[in-house]
């Protein structure tokens, strides 16, 4: 009977369109899209229904590959982290080719300060899909691995492949240009410091990097 009456409360404050769809990976998806309009009061409600339909799924052994799928995506969307790893390896035992969740688990370690475990999973879903579609986000990961181990060269080259496959993300020409600048390639930084500031003109920090860049250049 609570049960119920809990399940009926949480639809009653959900928004109608999540009363009137019940599947997780919409609910999901959903969520994300409201978080890119900074709606995160709403958008956690699609992920607490994203949760709520793919867990019961699980627990009742219906579940598919996007129920894990939805889950985790959720789960990481809220910063929990050691729940995306927990339920991605029970999904990774009935699915072990679900690469989605590979990457994913990918995202969670490197969250809680494990990137060498981090750095397998993200090399483990480009060496299995490497036109998958989270591999530009797999190589910005393990940029981002590199660049906190001050390995440069392997930063650049990891930077460089996420931007072939997505070029149209600022953030990720900036820390390509960081570790340029790093290892004193400072022309090549410029080009990439210039490539941010065009996706982002009001980039702060890629306007002082490209002043450097070039002070080194001029120096």
């Amino acid at each position: 009977m609570i049960y119920i009456f809990l399940s009926i409360l949480l639809q009653l404050t959900l928004p109608v369109n999540a009363q009137q769809n019940q599947n997780a990976m919409w609910n999901y998806n959903t969520g994300r899209n409201l978080e890119t309009q900074n709606r995160m009061t709403e958008a956690n409600a699609y992920y607490n229904e994203a949760i709520r339909l793919s867990t019961a799924e699980i627990n009742l052994n219906n579940a598919n590959r996007d129920s894990y799928v939805a889950l985790t995506y959720s789960l990481r969307r809220q910063l929990r982290y050691a729940e995306v790893i927990s339920w991605g390896e029970r999904g990774l035992r009935t699915y072990s080719d679900e690469h989605r969740l590979v990457e994913i688990m990918g995202e969670a370690y490197f969250y809680l300060n494990d990137h060498d475990t981090s750095l397998r999973f993200m090399q483990r879903y480009v060496n299995e899909v490497p036109q998958g579609g989270r591999a530009s986000v797999a190589y910005f990961f393990m940029g981002e691995i590199y660049r906190f181990r001050r390995s440069f060269q392997h930063a650049d080259i990891a930077y460089t492949t996420a931007i072939n496959l997505y070029p149209n993300n600022a953030l990720w020409w900036y820390r390509l240009a960081s570790v340029r600048e790093a290892g004193g390639n400072f022309n090549e930084a410029i080009s990439a410091y210039e490539r941010a500031i065009n996706l982002d003109p009001a980039y702060r920090e890629a306007i002082d990097g490209l002043a450097r860049s070039r002070r080194n250049i001029d120096s």
